[in-house]
């Protein structure tokens, strides 16, 4: 029954049941658990829970950082953004429960490509990391109910950090250690945050970051997306990677990977620029130009497109498990066409379109 508070205010208070169902990830710091959430009358709802390892739950500064994701993301609702729903505490150990992806993140994306031994399609790509620009530019832009700029930066923008649902939905995810103003700790000029190979110039050097910077570690994952190369390596010590970052000549991509067209490599190079000044200055822009090189002619990717094309990347995802059997995170088959029969197929059953306004 519901209450009204001394302000005049109604109120009730319930109680939430999950079920984990399987450990989907699991990292030096927590694990993420495909979950069901319980409510009356037989409700079930499929979500994500993230905890944190019960050894860390004395480390205030990482449960800060726990808090602080979710109560930012609480408050960006975008469909290019994975929501959450609730942060819960059981004993000393904290959990965030949020949406769950049925789906692979953009590093196993880019990894079955390079299993089969075919590049990922131009537009296709194109389209995935536009769909990342309107996320960003939403979380970039946000503000609080007094109208102040929040100030936002991921500051991980990375391969897998970014998802794609079996539904063709692409989605940002992990703002763990985002900073955004009054919620979260920048640390800068004290701690490196981040993976080195996706920083920008100025995260790398210590220096104070804003949306700028997560606009070059996306022309920096898109660069890879596209070539199949990471620009500034990922195998080497942190150390020379992080001075590549600050130091090293900036490749052409079409030196890479000779499909990409001139435009296309245009708005990558605007993206990789280390002039924050000539870089591009908000992620809006840069998903507008994506959407103009991709929709100019009229017909372009959609989402059925990237659906289609998952179907044929990742069949497994697309069986219902039987009862009792575990699903199945990684493809076992391999599909005999290459991508561009792929994508043929794809197009046939959705020729494409400009998006709306």
């Amino acid at each position: 029954m519901a209450k009204q508070d001394a302000g005049g205010q109604f109120e009730f208070h319930d109680t939430y049941q999950f079920k984990l169902l399987r450990k989907i990830a699991e990292g030096g710091m927590g694990a993420i658990y495909e979950a069901v959430l319980y409510g009356s009358e037989g409700f079930e709802k499929t979500v994500a829970i993230k905890t944190i390892r019960e050894r860390y739950t004395a480390d205030r500064d990482f449960v800060d950082m726990f808090i602080g994701e979710a109560k930012l993301v609480a408050d960006l609702v975008h469909q290019n953004i994975v929501q959450i729903y609730k942060l819960g505490r059981v004993g000393a150990t904290y959990y965030i429960a949020m949406e769950y992806v049925h789906g692979v993140n953009l590093q196993e994306f880019m990894n079955r490509h390079h299993e089969l031994r075919i590049k990922v399609p131009i537009d296709l790509g194109a389209f995935i990391i536009s769909r990342v620009c309107r996320g960003l530019d939403y979380a970039h832009s946000k503000r609080d109910r007094q109208g102040q700029l929040i100030g936002v930066v991921h500051r991980d923008i990375s391969p897998k950090n970014m998802m794609i649902s079996s539904e063709g939905e692409v989605k940002i995810t992990d703002f763990g250690i985002a900073k955004a103003r009054g919620l979260m700790k920048d640390q800068e000029g004290q701690v490196l945050m981040g993976k080195a190979q996706y920083m920008s110039p100025e995260q790398a050097q210590y220096m104070q970051t804003d949306r700028r910077s997560d606009i070059f570690s996306l022309g920096v994952v898109t660069t890879e997306l596209l070539t199949g190369e990471n620009v500034f390596g990922s195998t080497e010590e942190t150390t020379i990677i992080l001075n590549n970052v600050v130091h090293r000549e900036l490749p052409r991509p079409r030196n890479i990977n000779p499909d990409i067209p001139e435009a296309l490599e245009k708005i990558l190079m605007k993206a990789l620029d280390r002039n924050v000044i000539k870089r591009y200055q908000d992620a809006g822009k840069m998903g507008y130009d994506l959407e103009y090189f991709m929709y100019h002619k009229g017909y372009g990717p959609t989402i059925v497109t990237l659906e289609k094309y998952m179907r044929q990347l990742f069949p497994s995802l697309y069986m219902a498990p039987l009862e009792g059997v575990k699903f199945q995170e990684r493809p076992t088959s391999v599909p005999e066409s290459n991508s561009a029969d792929v994508l043929q197929a794809a197009r046939t059953q959705d020729p494409g379109t400009a998006p709306k306004a």
